[in-house]
C-alpha cells in the first residue's frame, strides 16, 4: 500500500513518522505490549493469593485453638472448684487452716501449668444463708439518698473486718451446716492479636469461677 501526498512522492508504511526505529511510537509500544502479556499472564496467580490468605488464615487457626484451651482451662477449674467443695463439705479434716490448705492444693491441681495461666486470687467466704451470698453489709443511707454507701454512714459489720464491705461473708471454709462460696478469679495473657484486642485488658483476659455450697451437719 502506498500513500500519495499532493506535493511529493509516495511513501510506505516503513516511512511513516514514528515507525522509524527508535522513535516514541516504537519505544511506547515496546513497553505496552510486554507489559500486556504480563496482564494478561494467570500463572502463579493461585500461589500470589495464597501468600496474600496465608497470614489472614493462620491467625483464625491460631484463634481457635485459644479459644479452645480458655474452654478446656474453664472446664479444668470449674472441676476443680466441685472437687474441692466435695472435700470441703466434709469432716475429712477437722482443722479448719488445715482443711483450707488442703481445698487449696485441689484447685490447683486443677489449674494445670499452661503457659500465660496464672491464678490471680482464691477466696472461700462463709454466709448464714444461700440469699446472703454475694450482697453487701446493710447501711444507712443518709440524705441526699442514692442507693450506694457513702463515707460517713452506719453499716453494720457483719463479717468484722472494721469497714464496710461489699461482700459481707467471712473469710473461712466453715464449720458444720455453714453456707460457703468458694470463688477463683484466674488471668490468661492472650497470645493472638486479635482476640487480645477484643477481649483483653492490656493483653489479658481476666476469668473467675465460682460455686457455693452447704457444709454438712457433721457436728450433729
Amino acid at each position: 500500500m502506498a500513500v500519495t501526498l499532493e506535493n511529493g512522492p509516495a511513501r510506505g508504511p516503513s516511512s511513516w513518522p514514528g515507525s522509524r526505529p527508535g522513535s516514541c511510537l516504537t519505544l511506547w509500544m515496546g513497553v505496552v505490549r510486554p507489559l500486556r502479556r504480563l496482564l494478561a499472564c494467570r500463572e502463579g496467580a493461585t500461589a500470589l493469593e495464597f501468600a496474600f490468605a496465608l497470614p489472614v488464615l493462620l491467625l483464625l487457626i491460631l484463634g481457635m485453638f485459644e479459644v479452645a484451651m480458655l474452654m478446656f482451662i474453664s472446664t479444668s477449674v470449674e472441676g476443680g472448684l466441685r472437687e474441692a467443695a466435695r472435700f470441703g463439705i466434709t469432716d475429712q479434716v477437722a482443722d479448719e487452716a488445715e482443711r483450707e490448705t488442703a481445698i487449696r492444693n485441689i484447685i490447683e491441681r486443677h489449674a494445670l501449668d499452661f503457659p500465660g495461666f496464672s491464678i490471680a486470687s482464691m477466696t472461700f467466704s462463709i454466709y448464714d444463708s444461700f440469699n446472703d451470698v454475694g450482697q453487701p453489709e446493710p447501711w444507712v443511707d443518709a440524705e441526699p439518698l442514692n442507693g450506694v454507701y457513702d463515707a460517713g454512714e452506719g453499716y453494720t459489720d457483719l463479717n468484722g473486718d472494721g469497714s464496710w464491705s461489699e461482700d459481707r461473708g467471712v473469710a473461712g471454709v466453715g464449720q458444720s451446716g455453714d453456707v460457703v462460696r468458694y470463688r477463683i478469679v484466674y488471668d490468661w495473657e492472650l497470645l493472638t492479636p486479635y482476640l487480645a484486642y477484643l477481649f483483653g485488658e492490656d493483653g489479658v483476659l481476666h476469668m473467675s469461677a465460682s460455686i457455693t455450697v452447704r457444709n454438712e451437719p457433721y457436728a450433729l
